[in-house]
C-alpha cells in the first residue's frame, strides 16, 4: 500500500486527495475471445515440473508463512503453477484488476483526471485513487462481473468497498495480466501501452518483487499487515518480465510473514527460482538426482 503500516480499513475509508465525480453503474463488458497466445500452450514436462516443485518446496520449508505462484511463458507457451489451490488476499495487487475493469469500461481516451487517478493508483499505490476507481467500476459487483466475463473464475473482490481484501489465486492474476497486455484481447493498443507504461514506472521504493528475476519488468505489488492473520504480513508481486529472451507473466502471492522484509525476500526468491527454471541453461530441470 502507499504508506507502510496503515491499516487497510483506515486507508480505504479515506477518500480525500483523489476526490471527484463518481459513477455507480458498473461498466458493460461483453464476452470477448481468449487472448491469442504467442506459442501453443503447454505445461512443463512431468520430470521438470516435479523437479521445480521440489526446489520451491525445499526453499519454503525454511521460510515462515505460506506462498504460491503461477507463471506463463508467452515465448514457449509453457504454464506452471505451484500450491495455488487456496486463495490469498491481494492487498494492492487488486489495483491491477481495478485498472483492467476501468479501461474495459471506457470508450475512447482517458481524460486528464482519469489519467491522474490511474497513474497514482498504479505508480504510487495510492489508496484514495483506488477507492474512487473501484466505485467507478461498480465496486464488488462490478469488478466481479468483469472478471467472470473474462474467465477469471477464482477471484472474489472484497466486501463493500474493501477492494484490498480481494482474494485470488496466482493463475487468476496471470490471466488479468494477459487481458491487460495481449494483442488478441479486448483492450486497444493505446490502453495496453498505457497499462504497461504505468507498471513499468512504479515508484522505486515499490519496485521489488518479481523484478528480482532480472530483465525488463512491469509490475504491481501489494503489502499489508493483515488483521485476519494477527498482524502478520501479506506480501504479493505480479508482473510481466523479459528474461533471457522469454516473456514471462508471473504472480507470486504470500501471507503470514513476520515482517514485510521477510515476505519480500520470500517472493523474490520464488520468482528467481522459477524464472531460472524456465529461461536458464538448466531450464529442463531434469537430472538423475532430482527426478529419479
Amino acid at each position: 500500500m502507499f504508506v507502510r503500516g496503515f491499516s487497510l480499513i483506515v486507508a480505504l475509508l479515506a477518500v480525500a486527495g483523489c476526490a471527484g465525480p463518481s459513477v455507480a453503474a458498473p461498466p458493460v463488458v461483453t464476452p470477448v475471445p481468449r487472448p491469442v497466445a504467442v506459442a501453443v500452450e503447454s505445461v512443463l514436462p512431468d520430470g521438470a515440473r516435479r523437479a521445480l516443485d521440489r526446489k520451491l518446496a525445499r526453499y519454503l520449508r525454511e521460510r515462515p508463512g505460506r506462498a504460491a505462484l503461477a507463471v506463463y511463458d508467452r515465448t514457449t507457451g509453457v504454464r506452471y503453477a505451484f500450491r495455488e489451490h487456496t486463495p490469498f488476499m491481494l492487498a494492492s495487487v487488486a489495483k491491477m484488476d481495478i485498472l483492467l475493469a476501468f479501461l474495459l469500461g471506457k470508450e475512447g481516451e482517458l481524460d486528464d483526471y482519469e489519467r491522474e487517478l490511474t497513474s497514482r493508483m498504479i505508480r504510487y499505490s495510492d489508496n484514495d485513487c483506488a477507492h474512487e476507481l473501484y466505485m467507478l467500476v461498480g465496486g464488488r459487483k462490478g469488478l466481479t462481473g468483469v472478471l467472470r466475463r473474462l474467465g477469471v473464475e477464482h477471484t472474489w473482490p472484497g466486501p463493500g468497498l474493501y477492494w484490498g481484501t480481494t482474494r485470488s489465486r496466482p493463475s487468476d492474476q496471470v490471466k488479468v495480466l494477459e487481458w491487460l497486455t495481449d494483442a488478441g484481447g479486448p483492450l486497444p493498443l493505446h490502453d495496453r501501452r498505457y497499462a504497461l507504461k504505468l507498471m513499468s514506472s512504479v515508484h522505486p521504493s515499490q519496485a521489488w518483487g518479481v523484478s528480482a528475476a532480472g530483465g525488463e519488468v512491469a509490475l504491481k505489488n501489494g503489502w499489508l499487515p493483515s488483521d485476519a492473520h494477527g498482524g502478520l504480513w501479506t506480501v504479493n508481486s505480479v508482473g510481466r518480465l523479459d528474461v533471457r529472451g522469454h516473456e514471462l507473466l508471473m504472480a507470486v502471492l504470500s501471507e503470514r510473514s513476520p515482517t514485510m522484509e521477510t515476505g519480500i525476500a520470500t517472493v523474490e526468491e520464488l520468482a528467481r527460482l522459477t524464472a531460472d527454471a524456465l529461461t536458464g541453461p538448466e531450464k529442463t530441470l531434469v537430472s538423475a538426482s532430482e527426478v529419479f
